[in-house]
C-alpha cells in the first residue's frame, strides 16, 4: 500500500545516507547483504537506463494526491521506471508486518508462494508493480507474477520478484525486505524514501519458486550481465 512519508523521516533517512552512517541491513534472519548481489554493479545498470522510450499511456504518480511524472520506459528486453518507494508490509504476519505496525496491512499478495500462501514481505525480496489500467498492462508488456526485478538504490543492486499489485495510477513501491536489503528505512507506517529508485524489470523473465530469494539472485544477475553486455 503507497504511503506519503512524514517529511523528519524522509530527511533522517537520506541524511543516513549521504553520510555514510546507514546500517549495514539484513532480510529475514538477519543475514548482513552486501551493497550489491553479483558482479553487475549499480552504475553498469543505471547507464542503460539513462534515455526512457515511454511504453505508459500516461505517467503515474509516486503517491496519492501527487502530480504524475514518472513514466515507464521500455527497450533490450526490459521494462523500467525510476521513482520514489513506499514499503508493502502485506502477506504472511510477521513480527514488523502485521495490523499493528502497519496500518494499510493486508494478509494476502497478488502472487503466492509454490505451496498457495502469500508471499512474506518482512523476509522476500519483492516489487509492486500497479494493477493494469489504461495507463499501463504490465502483463501485456511481458512482466508476471515471479518476474525477476534489478532494484537500485545509491550503489546498492538487490534482486526481487515482482510479488504484488497497487493502486492502478501509483507506481514506486517494494516490500520491507527490499527497503531493509537497500538501506531504506523499511518501517511500513513511516519510512521508504521520496525518489532515487529504479526498477528494471526483465521480462518474460520468472522465479522459481518465487519465494527462493537465492533464485532471484542467480537469475537476475545472468539476465543483467546480458542487458548490460547488450548494445
Amino acid at each position: 500500500m503507497h504511503i506519503r512519508r512524514p517529511p523528519l523521516a524522509a530527511a533522517l533517512s537520506a541524511a543516513l545516507l549521504a553520510t555514510g552512517t546507514a546500517p549495514a541491513h539484513a532480510s529475514g534472519g538477519g543475514e548482513p547483504r552486501p551493497t550489491r548481489e553479483g558482479s553487475v554493479g549499480a552504475a553498469e545498470l543505471l547507464a542503460k537506463v539513462t534515455a526512457c522510450r515511454q511504453i505508459s499511456h500516461g505517467k503515474y504518480r509516486t503517491d496519492e494526491g501527487a502530480l504524475a511524472t514518472v513514466p515507464v520506459c521500455g527497450g533490450n528486453g526490459v521494462v523500467f521506471w525510476k521513482a520514489d518507494m513506499d514499503i508493502d508490509c502485506d502477506g504472511v504476519r510477521t513480527t514488523h508486518c502485521n495490523e499493528t505496525a502497519d496500518p494499510w496491512f493486508h494478509d494476502d499478495t497478488a502472487f503466492h508462494r509454490s505451496d498457495g500462501r502469500p508471499l512474506e514481505a518482512e523476509s522476500l525480496p519483492y516489487v509492486v508493480v500497479p494493477s493494469a489500467s489504461a495507463i499501463w498492462d504490465y502483463a501485456a508488456a511481458g512482466i508476471r507474477g515471479g518476474g525477476v526485478v534489478a532494484v537500485i538504490h545509491g550503489d546498492r543492486v538487490e534482486y526481487a520478484a515482482v510479488g504484488d499489485t497497487g493502486p492502478s495510477e501509483i507506481i514506486g513501491e517494494a516490500s520491507y525486505a527490499t527497503a531493509k536489503a537497500l538501506g531504506i528505512n523499511p518501517d511500513p507506517a513511516t519510512g521508504g524514501v521520496d525518489s532515487g529508485v529504479t526498477y528494471i524489470l526483465f521480462k518474460n523473465s520468472r522465479v522459481s519458486p518465487i519465494e527462493s530469494h537465492s533464485a532471484a539472485v542467480a537469475l537476475g544477475e545472468k539476465l543483467a550481465k546480458e542487458f548490460v553486455a547488450a548494445d
